[in-house]
């Protein structure tokens, strides 16, 4: 039972890996102007669901598993998650919105935010294998 369960969360930190890092190359395409703000919101907006999905995955196998330490790991990324989703505003495309990506410094909040998903699945993807 515990391997499967550390199995299946390596396959979902892989997928989650790859997310962030998909994130990152569109922001900074956006960042270099190779796409327009609408296609990039677009693209991002479309895959903030199934990231939501696989870190509540994630967290919830660790708790089912009694595995307390990496569940109290995963609890505030995944709750974070879920903050992000709920607080946009009425009228806004998603979390990524074309009319506001620009202003306020949101497009390096949005990269800064990327780049510490990225670290923590790193670091999520070597306990899961270690263990």
């Amino acid at each position: 039972m515990e391997a499967a369960v550390f199995i299946l969360s390596l396959v979902d930190c892989c997928a989650l890996i790859f997310l962030a890092v998909y994130f990152i190359i569109t922001l900074s395409d956006l960042e270099c102007d190779y796409i327009n703000a609408r296609a990039c919101c677009s693209k991002l907006n479309r895959w903030v669901v199934p990231e939501l999905v696989g870190q509540a995955l994630s967290t919830v196998l660790m708790l089912v598993s009694l595995h307390w330490f990496v569940f109290l790991l995963n609890l505030p990324v995944a709750a974070w998650n879920m903050y992000r989703v709920w607080k946009v505003p009425m009228g806004n495309m998603g979390v990524f919105d074309p009319t506001e990506i620009h202003n306020r410094g949101q497009l390096k909040s949005h990269m800064k935010e990327s780049m510490i998903k990225l670290g923590f699945h790193l670091l999520c993807f070597f306990i899961y294998l270690y263990r």
